[in-house]
């Protein structure tokens, strides 16, 4: 149980299933709801009592935003410095292809050089906290790395399981944090496995995506600092990488948030979101098609985006949500595409992407080129991360 504090930093309420709405207490360590085992959605008082004029003057980091963050007492606050990553303006690009508009937020940036930084910050954060004894995660790459920084910064014991097929970057980065590595043959979902067969007596908290509620809160802080790094305007559209899809429904979740609390118009016309996939493994784009039901016996292949390797993603439905709620679209890129992406971001921005980042510039070509994108619109492409760790899969091939 959490430690009582005397005053919060944050206005958490309390935690609600995000198929039923059933409330879970906030104070005990939880994974997926009790009642449906799915996602819980941390919920804010948004009153009124943080506005935006309490941001001046705060760090440059995610927690400037610690009222609508879920960690109680900033004594279990785990920090690398995550968050606050540019917004680039990609004119170079643009011109070439037509855009008037075209921005891209640089998670790269970020400490252990992804997005996944955020959300393991507030995960480790959470997991002390609340008195955990050491974390466990399945990953595809980045979110194994990102875990086992923060969890030697919080000194907890950490255990990686990741395909064997990962490159060598990852899986030496996660050893010279001290964590204890599994290689499996499989994606995500293999690994998963293994941690299940692992953790079976639940000794270590298992932060895997969406299956415990705080990751996402870390994630959804992109969304606030698009606003604000954009004036507290919103772009006509976001075309974001993914996977597990945190990131994607952690930002349409800070939006709502901010309008409740005023600090984006009640009327403000929300971006449309667009989901890209890597064509060997687009569970949610077959959803979004019509060619599946559900991602649920969905079978994936390796890809060079390794993030993008999640066949059967537990938060699909909250993914296709913000896709209808918000008029917005699914879309996969190959692999040639992906590299195509990197190769042109690298020679006109000067940008080395991660072969996901360079996803979203592809698909955003496709949809111009569709007439689903309009040029003249404010479009933003979310990179999540560096391309130094994906050499090995990329080599020779520029």
């Amino acid at each position: 149980m959490a430690t009582p504090v005397e005053t919060s930093i944050s206005s958490i309420t309390t935690l609600t299933c995000s198929r039923c709405g059933q409330p879970h207490d906030f104070e005990v360590q939880q994974r997926v709801s009790s009642c449906c085992a799915m996602p819980l959605l941390a919920q804010y008082d948004l009153s009124g009592t943080f506005s935006k004029k309490d941001l001046q003057n705060r760090e440059g980091t995610m927690w400037r935003y610690q009222e609508v963050l879920p960690v109680l007492d900033n004594k279990f606050k785990v920090s690398l410095g995550e968050g606050f990553t540019p917004i680039l303006d990609f004119k170079n690009l643009g011109s070439t292809y037509g855009f008037t508009d075209l921005l891209l937020k640089d998670e790269g940036k970020n400490p252990t050089g992804s997005f996944k930084a955020r959300g393991l910050s507030m995960a480790i954060s959470k997991a002390l906290e609340l008195g955990a004894e050491g974390c466990i995660i399945p990953t595809a790459g980045n979110a194994g790395v990102a875990m086992a920084a923060y969890c030697a910064k919080a000194n907890l014991p950490a255990v990686v399981v990741m395909p064997r097929h990962t490159p060598k970057a990852f899986k030496e980065e996660c050893y010279w944090y001290g964590a204890e590595i599994h290689l499996i043959d499989g994606l995500i979902n293999d690994c998963a496995a293994e941690v299940r067969h692992l953790n079976q007596d639940n000794q270590l908290l298992d932060v895997s995506t969406l299956k415990e509620p705080y990751r996402l809160e870390g994630k959804k802080t992109m969304g606030y600092e698009i606003a604000e790094q954009l004036n507290w305007t919103l772009p006509d559209v976001i075309l974001y990488p993914a996977g597990g899809g945190t990131g994607l429904i952690g930002i349409w979740k800070a939006f709502h948030e901010m309008i409740t609390m005023g600090w984006l118009k009640q009327n403000v016309r929300l971006p449309r979101m667009v989901a890209v996939q890597a064509e060997n493994c687009r569970p949610v784009v077959d959803t979004f098609l019509g060619l599946q039901e559900h991602s649920q016996n969905y079978n994936g292949l390796p890809t060079l985006a390794n993030g993008l390797a999640v066949p059967r993603p537990l938060g699909e439905p909250l993914m296709l949500q913000v896709l209808a709620q918000s008029g917005g679209t699914a879309i996969s890129i190959t692999e040639d595409e992906m590299v195509e992406g990197v190769r042109e971001i690298g020679r006109k921005e000067g940008l080395f992407v991660a072969p996901e980042g360079a996803a979203t510039w592809m698909a955003a070509r496709k949809l111009l080129k569709q007439g689903w994108l309009n040029p003249e619109e404010k479009v933003l492409l979310l990179n999540t991360g560096s391309g130094q760790k994906y050499m090995e899969n990329i080599e020779g091939r520029y």
